[in-house]
């Protein structure tokens, strides 16, 4: 594979992980560009189809925290679910990716990368230096995570749905 296919290949889910990282249209554009000139610079080295996409989300990933500082803080799930247990908010209608937003780095970034990358856990383990197991326990805390948030919202759609 040349690193123009891999680009084309890739180039959307990348903007889509940048994007969700950034939360911002331009500075993802800017991760994303410079992960790919990264990239190009480093392409010679031997890579089969499948290690591509992986390579590629991992510069992605470190151009990111790279230009913002380093990696975010984690934040406490417990102040997450607090901050969000206003009932006013309407997480049942929110997207995926903004449900995503709303997690801890930690356990987002996980399930960003399984759900917008569609990387399997082994790949999620490589890319993250760390092991799979690590990788399953915290996507397990963020699907947990994101149905305590949801099921407030869900509770209160389908008793205000009532006549």
């Amino acid at each position: 594979m040349t690193f123009d296919e891999a680009v084309r290949a890739h180039a959307r889910e990348l903007y889509r992980f940048a994007f969700w990282l950034a939360r911002d249209r331009h500075l993802a554009e800017d991760v994303v560009q410079e992960a790919l000139l990264r990239g190009l610079r480093a392409f010679p080295s031997p890579h089969d189809g499948t290690a591509v996409k992986p390579w590629l989300f991992t510069i992605v990933r470190n151009d990111f925290y790279r230009t913002r500082g380093g990696a975010p803080a984690l934040e406490s799930l417990d102040d997450v679910h607090a901050e969000l247990a206003d009932p006013r908010a309407n997480l049942f209608g929110l997207e995926l990716r903004d449900a995503l937003g709303v997690l801890p780095a930690g356990l987002g970034e996980r399930l960003a990368l399984q759900v917008l990358g569609g990387f399997s856990c082994a790949e999620i383990a490589s890319m993250l230096e760390t092991t799979e197991g690590a990788v399953m326990t915290r996507l397990n805390r963020a699907r947990q995570a994101l149905r305590r948030l949801v099921e407030p919202a869900r509770a209160r759609d389908r008793k205000g749905a009532q006549p």
